[in-house]
Formats: structure tokens, sequence, C-alpha cells
């Protein structure tokens, strides 16, 4: 059955510390892009220099997946939800059905009165960045994303935070349980697109499987994914299902019995193909639990995930608290702004010496004993 992602997270992961923050609300998601919800306004006062909630208008445009995808946009509604319920912010959403729709929609909260606008994903950086240049007296966030010129160098906005995570770090744990379960020593990883934002988990599972061989003198190898060369497989995007499980029988034709897609929805057709696969195969899920988010947790060994909606509600309670700033928010081990969900149904499957490996890797990963590197990890 599928779950609350925030409920997944729990109120530890809502200490979440951020580096510097933005705006807060909440309200209904909506079906169709262009139409909106909002709930009644706020009416508790903030005290001292606290900005009164009633003030806080937070909204969130999603992207094309929707805030049902039971991935990332799902993990960022539910952190702006929180926001509104125990904040007592007012919020307002739109979804997004095509790239289309992006700047509509940002446009569209911006003349709602939105205080705190959130993006969700990299696709509505041009959108979030735009909107920020025109309205400089509201704040803005960016999930997965930092803003970026017209040559792709990283830029800075005073009004506009961008909410990172450095995946790498629990994609090492990743791929290292993976190789543990290999049977057929082939594992395989591939994304939706070649973005930073998701070559990054595949930097991470790659080098974790280098680390479970050095450790064990073995050979699992990788398929869908060229650390050194930054060249692998990909969808093309996040939403086409049978994309996902077209590669994912590939991997299996080749051997694959575990396999991590980094592609929001486009994992489900992975999982797909590899439940039909029979007995021995498995998959590694992305962004949520997907144990608890997604209806194939008999076949998900763990997932690596990033803990948005906590970055969202904190994000919104410094915004709260006057505290806004433009720095990055980066989420790593250390601050648990990602991390390995539980083995769940495989606790007692996967191999005790592989738990206990991994267990010391994100002490290690943790204390800097283990620098995890990726030119895609945000800095």
């Amino acid at each position: 059955m599928k779950k609350s992602i925030m409920a997944i997270a729990g109120s530890a992961a809502v200490a979440l510390t951020l580096a510097a923050c933005g705006s807060a609300p909440e309200d209904e998601a909506t079906t169709d892009a262009g139409t909106e919800e909002t709930s009644e306004e706020a009416t508790e006062e903030g005290d001292g220099d606290m900005t009164a909630a009633s003030d806080v208008k937070a909204c969130m445009v999603s992207d094309a997946g929707g805030f049902d995808d039971q991935s990332f946009n799902q993990a960022g509604y539910e952190g702006l939800q929180m926001a509104e319920a125990e904040l007592g912010v007012e919020i307002n959403t739109l979804e997004s059905a095509s790239e289309a729709d992006f700047g509509p929609n940002v446009e569209s909260l911006v003349n709602d009165g939105c205080t705190y606008i959130i993006g969700v994903g990299f696709l509505l950086e041009q959108a979030i960045e735009d909107a920020a240049t025109a309205n400089p007296d509201l704040h803005f966030a960016l999930i997965d994303s930092s803003f970026t010129d017209a040559d792709g160098n990283v830029i800075e906005l005073d009004n506009a935070k961008p909410l990172l995570f450095n995946t790498a770090e629990a994609s090492y744990l990743a791929g290292y349980v993976a190789a543990g379960m290999s049977e057929t020593g082939t594992v395989g990883t591939f994304g939706g697109l070649p973005i930073p934002s998701v070559t990054v988990f595949m930097d991470g599972f790659v080098d974790g499987v280098t680390k479970f061989n050095e450790d064990n003198g073995a050979d699992v190898s990788v398929l869908g994914w060229n650390k050194e060369s930054q060249d692998g497989s990909f969808s093309g995007g996040f939403d086409d299902q049978s994309a996902g499980q077209n590669i994912t029988q590939g991997f299996i034709d080749q051997g694959a019995d575990v396999v991590m897609p980094v592609a929001g929805p486009v994992g489900l057709g992975a999982a797909s193909a590899l439940e039909s696969a029979g007995d021995g195969h498995y998959m590694i899920w992305v962004d949520s639990d997907g144990y608890l988010t997604t209806d194939y947790g008999s076949i998900i060994l763990t997932s690596v995930m990033k803990e948005m909606g906590a970055a969202v509600f904190a994000a919104i309670e410094e915004q709260v608290n006057g505290e806004f700033t433009n720095a990055p928010y980066v989420g790593t081990l250390e601050n648990d702004g990602v991390g390995l969900a539980p083995y769940h149904d495989f606790e007692d499957v996967i191999p005790a010496e592989v738990v206990s490996a991994v267990d010391e890797l994100r002490e290690q990963i943790i204390s800097g004993e283990i620098t995890v590197e990726s030119d895609n990890s945000p800095s």
C-alpha cells in the first residue's frame, strides 16, 4: 500500500537544518494545469522578530510528474502540507501537465499573492529564475537544481534558494548493497536525463559497487553507466514507464539481477520488468522509500532517499522566522538530508556482513574518512 512520504520521514527528519531558507503556506494539489485551490488564511501570529504566519503564502509548482508521482514531487508537496498544518501558513499548488505549463503556472502563483514559490525539479529552473528576477520582493526556491546563466555557469539570485542533495553518498551505500545481493555478478542503473541531479546518483552507485569488489575480491559489473566517460543509458525523460521497462529488460537479458532506476515514475516500468523476471531480481528505488510509496515493495532492497519534504518544511519555517537566505541547502548523510531506507522485507536476507559494512561505510563518509567523489555533486 502506498503511504505518505513525509510520514515515512517522521518528525526527526523535520529537525533537518537548512543553511538558509524561505517562505511558507499549504493547499490541495490540483488535477489540471492552470487550476488552483487555496486553503483558508491562517491567523496565528508569530512573535518576536518572526513573520506572522498569515503573512506567508507558500506555493509550489510540480513538474510533469504531478504530486502523486510516488517520488520527488510528492515528497516536496507533503513538506508543503506539513508547513500548512504545523506552521499555520496558507498554501497553494499548481500541477504542470508539460514543460509549457511551468512559466504560466509560476506567474499564476505570483499573481495569486504567493510570497514564497517553490519549483519542484531542475526543469523549472528557467521559470523560477525568470520570476525571481521579475519579482525581487518575493522569495523563491528550486528543488534539485542550482541557478545557471546561458553558458551553464552557476549564479546566485538574491531572492531564490536552491535545495540540493548530495545523493552520491547514499547511492554509494546502495551500490554496495546491490553488489552484495547480486547472484549473477551484474547490476545496472539508468537515468531519466543526463543531468547532474540524476548522474550524481549513478556516480555514487558505481563507486559503491567498486568498493564492494575491493573489499571482497569480487568482480561485479555495472550496466548503464560509465562514471569515467559520463556515458550511459537514459529513458529520455521522467514519464514514459515503457522506456524504463525496455531498458531494464535489456539489462536483465545481459544478466543483471539488481537495477537502480533514477528516473522518477519511469522507475515503475523498471519495477514491472524486474517483477516479471521472477525470483532473484531486485531493484533499488530513489528519492523516497519505495517500499512504502510504490506497489513493488516485495522486490525493493532499499531506497536512496532525499528528504525533500523535510527540506521544504524547514525552508518555509525559516521564512516564517524571518531568516531567509539564498545560500544553497545541501542534503548529506551527515545532516540527514539524504539516506538509505530500511531494508524492510530484506532485513534477514541481505548478508549480515554487507549490512555491517554499509553501516561502517556510512560512518566513514560522515566522518570524512571516505569522500564519495562526483563532479555532479552539489557544492
